[in-house]
């Protein structure tokens, strides 16, 4: 190559560079949520609770695994910690269908279901990789009145898991 054509594709190289850095990557688009019942972040996403970044990604409430917060720990979600934003308690019996939405469905060791730190059911996926729309019909274990429950979507792959939490009233 001469020496004309090499500062020709350096001087090329070096005006499209800054372009090349420019160009939007996506990130990685986290990945599902419980939308029946209305989980909080559903919620969030329709509009019925006021809150912030999460009304956009309801998908994306992922955290390191064994954690027990509607946020998954993400400070970005924390509105869905607050207990006292008002959020609309669905009226159900001792047995829930919960219905999830995967926007990314990873391979799965489990899907817990908890209540007041008590996990009411779990169901093993042995490491399978789910569909995009599935259901579990959980037994709330005779708890009543107003309720906080918490799902957990453990993923086989990673540390991490998706996090929803669902306001029920029982009975």
């Amino acid at each position: 190559m001469t020496s004309k054509r090499k500062f020709a594709a350096a001087a090329v190289g070096a005006a499209i560079a800054p372009f090349l850095v420019a160009i939007p990557t996506s990130t990685a688009s986290a990945h599902g949520y419980i939308d029946t019942p209305p989980s909080r972040q559903a919620q969030c996403a329709a509009g019925t609770v006021s809150c912030g970044e999460i009304k956009w990604e309801p998908q994306s409430v992922e955290g390191p695994k064994g954690l027990t917060s509607c946020s998954g720990g993400n400070a970005r979600f924390s509105d869905l910690d607050d207990d006292s934003k008002g959020w609309t308690a669905t009226k159900v019996g001792n047995s829930v269908n919960f219905h999830w939405t995967l926007t990314a469905p990873h391979a799965t060791t489990t899907w817990e279901y908890f209540i007041g730190g008590n996990r009411v059911a779990v169901f093993d996926d042995g490491g399978q990789r789910p569909p995009n729309s599935l259901s579990h019909t959980v037994d709330l274990g005779g708890v009543s009145g107003k309720q906080k429950l918490l799902a957990v979507w453990n993923i086989a792959d990673t540390a991490n898991a998706f996090y929803a939490c669902v306001d029920l009233d029982v009975g």
